[in-house]
């Protein structure tokens, strides 16, 4: 390998030939590579990395970089790549973690649940102060993801420690009492953040959730009356979850998950199966993200199975779209068009079933059910291999959602993301200027929401159009608009 040994630092080191394999296959070259490792670095907060490349070519030389480096990698491959690679994939050695914080086969038990809630936010805000997550996190995927989450339809036998050594000594309870009206604006902070995070994506408001979070695993390991322990559970399984979406939002897919799990846990202790029915409908979403839509069924078809007795009209076809969405993926074009036709008859009887619906699933409009739906349809063509018959079909759809998102001012980033998936419908029909008509639209919302999956999507549609239609002006002009105004360089909060 070139430059192996220039700077006199791989002496005794052996080529990292796992590295290099993943290295050649994505294309990058090292300068692009160094580029991408520093800039999610900054999102991390991690500002004392900076790479370059003959750092680069040190750890292809087989130099073991140090934390966060490996996870950053991993991350960064597993988006190229559409799949999971892991840091051990890559030839990288990870940092000895606990089993309390890593992985996410966690006991099934209240104390510990609040103690491991307790850990993860507070290593996350210190994050901002000492510019990283203190542990390695590592994506699970597979059975070794689907399998712990099954155990959240098990009943816990009281004092359930979990798998051995990964329980957490329970907190010492302090007697306090939490008043109604303090619980309802616990509630309703909760809710506003919710908001927030429509109108403004992830990157803006995820450091304040997180420390609400926190705040609240500090109100759980105080001695509460069941009723108000329950209520609480179910506010720290909310922010939980928000904290998710929102680093699922800005590209911190690991510490995404591990919110996502630890969300589920403290829904089961809530005793609030619609409410993880929607925090595995999230995992779901984002094993689709990763390429992995047949994880993304399984965690869905738990989630249908769990709240099927208890879930609202409007959550039960939020749970068909997303289940529509993993058989697109999966290539399975009659399964999804059952699954569509099951969100839309579903969502016919949202709002006269009588059941009062949570705030968590007020975000599932009519907007956002013909969203889902025509992305499952957009999805089908690509894996039908570029089909204009499934674009033809989602483009009435994405349609009617883009027209109702663009009356919709607290959902920007869904209406973003729904321009953008317009734009690659007119791709897949050929149809360029159209495509940066729509992604013009799209780029003037993402220069005002903090959403890097916004900002990658919209990356990712143009060097398509570029890659298919460069002699096309429209598509060049905006091509130049977009590094302009988007530049790769913007960091996310």
């Amino acid at each position: 390998m070139s430059g192996s040994g220039a700077d006199g630092t791989n002496t005794g080191k052996r080529p990292n030939e796992q590295l290099s394999s993943w290295f050649v296959r994505s294309g990058w070259s090292k300068g692009e590579l160094a580029r991408q490792v520093n800039r999610r670095a900054r999102q991390m907060g991690a500002h004392h990395i900076s790479t370059d490349t003959s750092r680069v070519r040190r750890w292809l030389d087989g130099e073991q970089p140090r934390e966060p480096i490996p996870r950053i990698l991993s991350e960064l491959f597993s988006e190229r790549f559409g799949s999971v690679v892991a840091v051990e994939d890559l030839g990288l050695r990870t940092a000895h973690q606990a089993p309390s914080v890593s992985g996410v086969d966690l006991p099934w038990a209240g104390p510990q649940t609040v103690a491991l809630l307790s850990e993860f936010s507070r290593s996350d805000l210190m994050l901002a102060r000492r510019g990283f997550l203190g542990t390695s996190l590592a994506l699970a995927a597979g059975p070794a993801l689907v399998e712990p989450m099954q155990r959240w339809l098990v009943p816990s036998p009281g004092g359930e420690q979990g798998p051995p050594g990964a329980a957490v000594p329970a907190p010492s309870r302090r007697p306090a009492r939490l008043s109604g009206p303090e619980l309802d604006l616990l509630e309703s902070t909760t809710a506003m953040f919710r908001q927030w995070d429509a109108q403004c994506g992830g990157g803006l408001r995820r450091k304040a959730v997180v420390g609400q979070l926190h705040e609240v695993t500090d109100l759980l390991q105080e001695q509460q009356p069941a009723a108000t322990e329950r209520r609480l559970f179910r506010c720290a399984a909310e922010l939980a979850e928000l904290a998710g979406w929102m680093s699922y939002d800005v590209g911190l897919q690991p510490t995404a998950q591990k919110y996502f799990v630890l969300a589920l846990h403290a829904s089961k202790e809530a005793g609030d199966k619609p409410l993880g029915s929607y925090i595995l409908s999230s995992m779901s979403r984002q094993m689709i993200h990763l390429g992995r839509p047949d994880d993304a069924l399984e965690l869905i078809h738990l989630a249908q199975y769990g709240s099927r007795d208890c879930a609202t009209s409007r959550t039960q076809a939020m749970l068909y779209a997303m289940e529509a969405r993993a058989y697109a993926n999966m290539g399975q074009p009659s399964k999804c068009r059952r699954a569509v036709r099951m969100a839309e008859d579903t969502f016919a009887d949202a709002g006269f079933d009588g059941e009062p619906e949570p705030d968590w699933i007020r975000f599932f409009s009519e907007a956002e059910l013909n969203g889902e739906n025509a992305h499952s349809y957009r999805d089908l063509a690509y894996v039908a291999g570029r089909s204009p018959t499934y674009a033809s079909l989602s483009e009435p759809v994405m349609e009617r959602a883009v027209d109702l998102f663009s009356q919709d001012h607290e959902h920007q980033r869904s209406y973003a993301l729904n321009l953008i998936g317009m734009a690659t419908v007119h791709l897949l029909k050929r149809e360029p200027e159209a495509a940066t008509s729509f992604a013009g639209q799209a780029l003037d919302i993402a220069r005002k929401v903090r959403s890097e999956r916004v900002n990658t999507r919209l990356r990712k549609t143009v060097d398509t159009a570029a890659r298919d239609f460069g002699d096309v002006a429209e598509v060049l002009q905006f091509t130049d608009r977009l590094t302009a105004q988007l530049p790769e360089t913007a960091e996310a909060v």
